[in-house]
């Protein structure tokens, strides 16, 4: 299957008061169409910059990251928020949701972001909603909703427009281990039959129970790729 992400070489380095931190240093790795991969390592291993970089939202000191073959050094920063909006979705730890919008609303505002609101694309929103078992939930407020809905919330508003990638920055870390697992699971779901690429970043490893591969982060390097399903389960199983 094809690459959706690919990245070369990529380090990120941070100046401040005449000092260097190296966030990330020399990552090359990539992501298949219909792969789920899970970013682990400890708190300062690089993945949530790394992470940024892939959302274009933090260019790289180094190297090169290409997105659905785009290069997002070669994307001039106007057109570059159009690509976000297009070819990437997000799912991260405090939601976002906009609170004076429905659950169904919040779903199609990327939708209207994106000027692809039509009549198929509220249904696809509310088809996703009731897949992810919020159908008697979609005329509620966000501040109505339990953690684990608004999490569920936020999978379907990342996947709705249909984007290339889609990234999660520990989704899980406010969620109770059961309905953790079903918000990984669910998420895990969605990006193999729509042939995303994604990524979640999680300290917990025990969340990788779904993925297809595991990258080790340390000291701003991937130090390993697991995808064997064995070595992945003994891995979690350390945890």
């Amino acid at each position: 299957m094809e690459n959706i992400i690919e990245a070369n070489s990529v380090s990120k380095i941070y100046r401040m008061d005449g000092t260097s931190v190296q966030a990330v240093n020399d990552v090359t790795f990539s992501v298949r169409a219909g792969e789920f991969v899970g970013l682990v390592g400890p708190s300062g291993s690089g993945k949530t910059t790394l992470l940024a970089m892939l959302a274009a939202l933090l260019d790289p000191s180094g190297g090169q990251i290409c997105i659905n073959d785009h290069d997002l050094k070669q994307i001039h920063e106007k057109d570059r928020v159009l690509f976000r909006r297009k070819e990437i979705g997000f799912t991260f730890q405090a939601n976002n949701l906009i609170p004076y919008l429905t659950v169904l609303e919040n779903v199609e505002f990327m939708l209207r972001l994106n000027k692809q609101y039509t009549k198929e694309n509220h249904e696809r929103a509310r088809e996703l909603l009731v897949r992810l078992g919020m159908e008697d939930r979609i005329n509620v407020l966000p501040r109505q909703l339990s953690g684990g809905e608004r999490q569920r919330v936020s999978i379907a508003r990342s996947v709705v427009h249909n984007p290339s990638v889609v990234l999660a920055d520990e989704p899980t870390a406010s969620l109770d281990s059961e309905r953790a697992y079903q918000v990984v699971k669910i998420f895990a779901d969605l990006i193999h039959e729509q042939n995303k690429a994604g990524i979640m970043v999680t300290h917990d490893l025990r969340m990788c129970k779904y993925v297809d591969k595991i990258f080790q982060m340390k000291d701003g390097q991937i130090v390993s790729a697991i995808s064997d399903r064995q070595a992945i389960e003994s891995l979690m199983a350390c945890a």
